[in-house]
């Protein structure tokens, strides 16, 4: 998830050049969707890629207007799956519990 916090009154220069430039996204960098907030000043984009180092190429090309932050996410199944998650427990040659699994 990217989320871009637009510098102070850059909403309508964003949004030119969006209309001149398209989102200027790599290839590569796949834009899936987004939503903004009502007053302009901060848009969610869910994106995906295999090659994390295209967001700096994305970044650079609109940090004169935008700020950026981007944080993995993941379905809400698979979340639900990392939280039950438990992790193995550590046993002797025994079979018995030893004292760093309790």
């Amino acid at each position: 998830m990217v989320i871009e916090r637009n510098k102070p009154n850059s909403a309508e220069a964003i949004y030119k050049r969006v209309r001149e430039k398209g989102r200027l996204i790599p290839d590569g960098l796949n834009y899936i969707d987004s939503w903004v907030a009502k007053d302009l000043s901060i848009c969610y984009q869910l994106m995906e890629t295999n090659d994390a180092t295209l967001f700096d190429e994305w970044f650079a090309a609109w940090s004169d207007l935008v700020d950026f932050d981007l944080v993995p996410v993941v379905s809400s199944a698979e979340a639900a799956a990392l939280a039950s998650a438990k992790p193995p427990q550590n046993k002797s040659s025994s079979g018995a519990e030893t004292p760093s699994s309790k």
